[in-house]
């Protein structure tokens, strides 16, 4: 470390010594932030001792300020562009497998260039802020290096920081302005355009700070603005990324609506720091990233309390654009950001949907036995009609199609008719039951209430699973038994009976993998759901429907009044239905094609298959056969609902930001229900508690 400070040239403007010194600074473990403590009080230990060294490095680091541009630092990184989502992601994925070229003119480009390693982020920030104000201390303290006769007069570091956030802050209050104005914007909050925008009033606020700002530079004695009015603006912009996020609750809400969303938050927060930073009256509240108990503690005898604050907010400021600078181009972090609000709103119209798949009651019960033995009714002709397709011996991607379709139009119908696949349930139960976790008072949960919706839950998923297979078992076997009457032959032969069987064999083929597969897609059906549903709300469906001029001619204003306003309501569940058909139908012959393992195993076309294969086989099945086969298709309903479930309620829980860790508490407590009433644990009391999902609030757990 000595020999690169008696290197450094004071007159230059070269980046390789700095490059030279971080390397030397930088831990060989990015974590070990002792160690980068221990080489950060070792370099301040030599400056301090060697004052030649000081004013070296001070004078080189002012001119490597002083020839670059420092405005699109603040206003760049950690920020997103105006450009939009998919240009955004576009664009990282192109950089990361081809970083964009590097100059020498802008600061940006500097830091791409000494801190190139993306984990530098953690020994930077891990250093305490105290030793980072020693060092700087130490180079503010040290006497310019002595200028060459040809050197321009040196100068002001802390002038040229203070111009490039200056600029900073008139770009990032234009940006706002901007995306304030986009009209998906107005259009989710319309009241923009009826008062003054304090988006376009924050910018006028801004200007006009600004210019006192550059008299003042000017005259040093004209006063400066106050820059309270530009934080009651910027308040009142927050207020109203609040309302449009609160309204995509029933507006729906789109990618680029939740982009401008991000991008205007992080221009507000970006736009917040750096006026505390240059703000010299010090009556501006602290920034948010400064720890007012650290600074209070670190804090020098001479320190002045809005000195002392604003020193430690540009370290923090630094080590944020630090860490945003290492993760800009990480495309999971793009995602984290811009997906919350829109994956919120998925769930959420799942949750709403799951509302009617939970049984208060035994009258309820029944009904859910009844529309899922509807179901079972229906998939026990959509059996049929995948055994005759089966026989047509067409090429695969024909079968394909032929069997996506049968899948496709068989669920849409069951939506249709009200009817229920027990399979279906589980995405859209999960959401509720991480809405019940997820209120914001921040309390823990009532158990007693959530293992009461959780009972609900499981008796609900028990009764549906039986309805289905209630009629599924016998309506393909009177299927099977009719079949030779009217054709003269089985509908199976003996060999495809055998290979029915063996489809649902848990134990000698991967039908169980095969179930998981299938959870996979009815997860994949869930969120598909919600996501339609979402984008009928957001797009005004039924609006749109009804401005069918044509349709209006052929139905008639009041048809097509209810039309519209069906489409909305089911939009989500039409597509999700539609494409859970085309996923059922496609990855069979996918993993042909592929020669991969893939396939599906649905509990309801698994027990048809067993009532088919058991008339084709003319009922000669060996019990152990027999037993081996129901377990089959019981393990495969299990498997799909655990796997669908799971995913649903991890989902929904990640959009909800829960963190759920009484796990084991509400286990016991159903432990206690199951154990107290067995009966009344799968069949409900006689009289359900009169509790309605979403009528009570839950807690959520630290």
């Amino acid at each position: 470390m000595l020999s690169i400070l008696e290197r450094i040239n004071p007159h230059s403007d070269r980046i390789d010594m700095l490059v030279e010194l971080v390397q030397q600074l930088r831990p060989e473990k990015a974590g070990d932030a002792a160690l980068a403590s221990a080489r950060i009080r070792t370099l301040t230990h030599l400056l301090g001792g060697t004052p030649q060294l000081a004013s070296a490095l001070r004078s080189y680091l002012t001119r490597l300020l002083e020839s670059r541009r420092h405005a699109s630092l603040y206003t760049d990184i950690g920020v997103l562009s105006n450009d939009g989502f998919f240009t955004e992601l576009k664009r990282r994925i192109s950089y990361r497998c081809l970083p964009p070229a590097l100059g020498d003119v802008y600061l940006n480009d500097a830091i791409d260039q000494v801190l190139y390693v993306n984990t530098d982020y953690a020994w930077i920030n891990g250093v305490p802020i105290a030793d980072w104000l020693a060092l700087y201390d130490v180079l503010v303290a040290a006497a310019p290096a002595a200028a060459l006769a040809t050197d321009k007069p040196a100068a002001d570091p802390g002038r040229t920081t203070l111009l490039g956030m200056l600029e900073a802050i008139r770009t990032l209050s234009c940006r706002v302005c901007s995306l304030g104005l986009e009209p998906r914007l107005i259009r989710s909050h319309a009241d923009i355009e009826n008062f003054d925008s304090p988006f376009l009033m924050q910018n006028i606020e801004v200007n006009h700070y600004l210019d006192g700002y550059q008299r003042l530079l000017a005259e040093r004695d004209a006063p400066l603005e106050d820059a309270r009015p530009i934080l009651v603006m910027l308040d009142q912009c927050s207020s109203v990324i609040d309302k449009v996020r609160r309204n995509a609750t029933t507006q729906g809400t789109s990618v680029a609506l939740t982009y401008v969303l991000v991008a205007l938050t992080q221009s507000i927060d970006r736009l917040r720091k750096l006026l505390f930073l240059v703000d010299v009256s010090g009556e501006l509240p602290a920034a948010p990233t400064v720890d007012l108990a650290l600074v209070a503690d670190q804090a020098t005898p001479a320190d002045k309390p809005p000195t002392s604050l604003r020193r430690a907010g540009a370290i923090a400021l630094a080590q944020e654009l630090v860490e945003a600078h290492n993760h800009k181009y990480t495309v999971r972090d793009l995602f984290a950001d811009n997906i919350d609000l829109l994956a919120r709103n998925v769930t959420e119209n799942a949750s709403r949907t799951g509302e009617h798949y939970i049984a208060d009651n035994r009258s309820e019960l029944r009904g859910m036995f009844l529309s899922s033995a509807g179901a079972g009714v229906i998939v026990g002709f959509m059996a049929l009609i995948k055994i005759l397709m089966g026989t047509l011996r067409t090429a695969p991607l024909v079968e394909a199609f032929l069997f996506s379709l049968n899948y496709s139009f068989g669920f849409v119908l069951i939506h249709m008719l009200h009817f229920t696949i027990a399979t279906k349930q589980p995405a859209m139960t999960a959401s509720r039951i991480a809405s019940g976790l997820s209120s914001k008072d921040g309390s823990n949960i009532d158990l007693d209430s959530m293992a009461d919706l959780l009972s609900k839950v499981f008796r609900t998923q028990c009764i549906a699973v039986l309805g289905n297979l209630a009629t599924v078992l016998p309506i393909a076997w009177l299927i099977a038994v009719c079949w030779p009457l009217i054709t003269g032959t089985h509908l199976a032969s003996p060999q495809k009976a055998a290979h029915l069987l063996h489809d649902i064999d848990p134990f000698h083929s991967l039908a169980l993998f095969y179930a998981a597969i299938a959870g996979v897609c009815l997860f994949l059906a869930g969120l598909i759901s919600g996501y339609y549903d979402n984008k009928a709300l957001y797009t005004q469906m039924a609006q749109r429907v009804a401005q069918l001029r044509a349709l209006r001619r052929l139905l008639g204003p009041d048809r097509l009044a209810r039309l519209a306003l069906y489409v909305e309501n089911n939009l989500g569940g039409l597509m999700g239905n539609l494409v859970f058909g085309v996923m059922l139908g496609t990855i069979g012959k996918l993993g042909d094609g592929l020669g991969l393992p893939l396939d599906i195993r649905h509990v309801t076309f698994s027990a048809a298959n067993f009532s088919t294969a058991l008339v084709a086989l003319d009922h000669h099945m060996s019990w152990q056969l027999a037993a081996t086969s129901i377990a089959g298709f019981l393990a495969i309903g299990s498997v799909n609902l655990l796997v669908s479930f799971s995913l649903a309620l991890w989902v929904a829980l990640r959009a909800r930001k829960v963190h759920f860790t009484q796990g084991m508490s509400l286990v016991q407590t159903m432990g206690r229900r199951f154990l107290g009433a067995p009966i009344d644990f799968f069949i409900g009391p006689k009289n359900f508690c009169s509790y309605r999902p979403g009528t009570e609030p839950f807690g959520e757990t630290k």
